[in-house]
């Protein structure tokens, strides 16, 4: 078997490392980058350079922003309703409720969410600051908008004792059956907490 230059199996190497991507798939990425135009190459590079330099977290919900740029447009806009709240795990979970267009308040990312297998407890989170949020006055409700998994139910469990305290309306996204699905397709869990979460019809 032929063996790679060093930069190859570099470049194969750190794909590998991204999440999804397999050997085969690292592979083809850094062959077509190899022999593709230097143009592509060299906007790749440039563009993950300033991926870190040129972005920061939000002071105040802690999704990214730009570094000099303070806090993040949504933060920052006096047209988003500050009295709600959506707590979600990752940045990317506001990039897609935004594209909903259904949400006119404000964010809060926790970067993670509670696993005592991977090592992570409520201090490793942003939840220390969702509770100085809510505490300073203002907010009249927090959507917990954790994914449903284990890991994602316990640490919207552990944030609702947190805030219990607080004078506040706590709400979890509902969960269900999705529009044109058929109910012989549906997993157990999901009939189940589309039947809890069961409402009239008006």
């Amino acid at each position: 078997m032929a063996i790679l230059p060093e930069p190859v199996q570099n470049l194969i190497a750190a794909f590998e490392r991204l999440p999804g991507i397999g050997p085969k798939t690292a592979s083809r990425l850094a062959f077509y980058l190899l022999r593709g135009d230097e143009g592509i190459s060299l906007q790749l590079a440039e563009a993950l350079m300033k991926l870190k330099s040129a972005t920061a977290l939000c002071p105040q919900c802690f999704n990214i922003t730009l570094a000099d740029a303070g806090m993040c447009e949504i933060c920052s806009n006096p047209q988003r309703a500050e009295s709600t709240l959506c707590v979600v795990e990752e940045p990317i979970d506001v990039l897609v409720l935004e594209q909903t267009g259904g949400f006119s308040g404000r964010y809060h990312v926790l970067h993670g969410v509670i696993s005592p297998i991977e090592g992570i407890g409520p201090d490793d989170l942003r939840i220390r600051p969702l509770i100085e949020r809510v505490k300073t006055g203002g907010v009249l409700e927090v959507i917990l908008a954790t994914n449903p998994s284990m890991e994602g139910d316990a640490t919207a469990l552990y944030i609702k004792q947190q805030l219990a305290p607080f004078k506040i309306r706590l709400t979890r996204l509902a969960r269900g059956l999705p529009m044109g699905g058929d109910l012989e397709y549906a997993d157990q869990n999901t009939l189940l907490r589309a039947l809890a979460g069961r409402q009239e019809m008006s």
